[in-house]
């Protein structure tokens, strides 16, 4: 455990940032080797039909992500505040109020799983191995919700290392689980699914007894347990807007694939490989997003505001370098990558994809400021802005891709996202500033009345 309330920002953001980006590089390796070993072994329809599924599987754990992390605020919070048993009471009402969750979401999904695949223009001759891949995702919801769960709550605490150790290890068995149940016992794409499910599930029981063993804070005694509707009320206030605010994101991607589907099997094993490679270069950025949440809830729970503000300029500053770095890597070694993700040297394929990322990398400084501005909020306990960011990220992402690709065909699905990233920036940023500003005039007038000292 760490506590983010003293020492240098930029050093414990960084420290706390490294075992984060890893783990989200090897978490990547999930839906990386997915697409690899599903490409070559079984060809580009299969490919296709994994691809296609892409943003409803991302729809499915987004939500699982927002949600359990806003559970999580809470916890950080507490801890921030050294308030022990508010640790184990918020980790207790966030295991039964994930429970819940897990069996409303897996439920409505299966009965859903038809009817959205042909709202998504899924092609016909990829349409039963896509159904097959996701239903088997949606069985397997509870491993991805409580491996989240767990891994968030330890963050909490300001061990981002932790997680990183079995999600390592979770991710190098999912790929050997994949090559397996393809290669030599013949699952088809069922395969890809049941191998990540099962890896996580002895992520998750690792994962506990881990914390069982070293985590003596998070020991739950009966009264962790009892009832106590108001502080389920605050959980829920803070992880419902990040779950919905998480899944209007994905909602949004599943409309770019829909459009994107619509192109044929060529485009979108194209689309699919381009996007693998872009959640990888944009990884630093999600993971000092990811960060920043956890620094501004243990910071604000403390009362220290002036080192949230400190904490998130540099951060930005930070993400600024990394958008370039993404932008230059992407121009040299862009095509190489997207060789990696097909059988054969297809020139259209890879023509395309390398479109897409073209265009899309000239943006990722926006996008890294919404990680960044985002989770700040989130941190402080404000998830509305980021919700409403989510909304306009909707819109004008839906826009562009539906009404651009009209016109302008594929070449309207690449610049969908950038035209999105650029006005979702500009909500949490100046949302971000005018919710420091309020909180800061809020302690100034407590301390002032108080007679307490406070470094703002």
């Amino acid at each position: 455990m760490q506590s983010m309330t003293s020492g240098n920002p930029t050093k414990l953001i960084i420290q706390f940032t490294i075992p984060l980006l890893i783990g989200n590089i090897f978490q990547q390796l999930y839906s990386i080797s997915d697409t690899i070993i599903v490409g070559r072994l079984l060809g580009v329809n299969s490919l296709a039909a994994v691809g296609s599924t892409g943003p409803l599987f991302f729809f499915i754990t987004a939500i699982t992500i927002g949600f359990t992390a806003g559970l999580t605020v809470i916890t950080a919070q507490r801890f921030g505040a050294g308030d022990e048993k508010g640790v184990r009471k918020s980790a207790a009402a966030s295991i039964i109020i994930s429970t819940i969750y897990t069996l409303s979401v897996t439920f409505i999904m299966l009965g859903l799983i038809t009817p959205i695949l042909k709202l998504m223009n899924v092609p016909k001759e990829i349409f039963s191995e896509a159904k097959a891949f996701i239903s088997m995702i949606t069985v397997g919801l509870i491993m991805i919700v409580f491996y989240n769960l767990l891994a968030n709550i330890i963050r909490a605490l300001g061990d981002s290392k932790t997680p990183l150790y079995f999600l390592i290890f979770s991710a190098l068995l999912n790929i050997v689980l994949n090559y397996t149940l393809i290669k030599h016992l013949g699952f088809g794409v069922e395969g890809s699914a049941l191998g990540t499910i099962i890896s996580l599930s002895i992520s998750v029981i690792c994962c506990y007894f881990y914390i069982i063993k070293k985590y003596p804070l998070l020991h739950l005694h009966k009264s962790d347990w009892k009832l106590d509707w108001d502080f389920y009320k605050q959980h829920i206030i803070i992880a419902l807007p990040m779950g919905i605010q998480f899944s209007i994101i994905a909602l949004s991607s599943i409309i770019m694939q829909s459009v994107c589907n619509s192109f044929g099997p060529t485009t979108i094993a194209a689309f699919t490989s381009a996007m693998r490679i872009e959640q990888v270069a944009t990884q630093p950025m999600v993971s000092f997003g990811i960060a920043m949440a956890t620094y501004t809830a243990q910071n604000y729970g403390a009362g220290y505001i002036s080192r949230i503000k400190r904490g998130v300029f540099n951060c930005s500053m930070i993400s600024l370098v990394i958008a370039i770095i993404a932008g230059i890597l992407m121009y040299t070694i862009g095509e190489n990558m997207v060789g990696i993700f097909i059988k054969d040297h297809n020139e259209e394929v890879i023509h395309l994809a390398q479109s897409y990322l073209n265009i899309s990398v000239l943006f990722y400084f926006f996008l890294g400021q919404i990680f960044i501005y985002r989770n700040a909020l989130q941190g402080l306990g404000r998830p509305s802005i980021p919700l409403i960011s989510s909304i306009v990220e909707l819109f004008m992402r839906s826009f562009a891709a539906i009404i651009l690709a009209a016109q302008w065909g594929y070449l309207g699905v690449c610049i969908a996202s950038p035209i999105a990233w650029v006005g979702g920036s500009l909500v949490v940023s100046i949302g971000y500033y005018y919710i420091l500003r309020k909180i800061s005039k809020h302690f100034l007038s407590y301390h002032a009345q108080t007679g307490l000292s406070w470094q703002r």
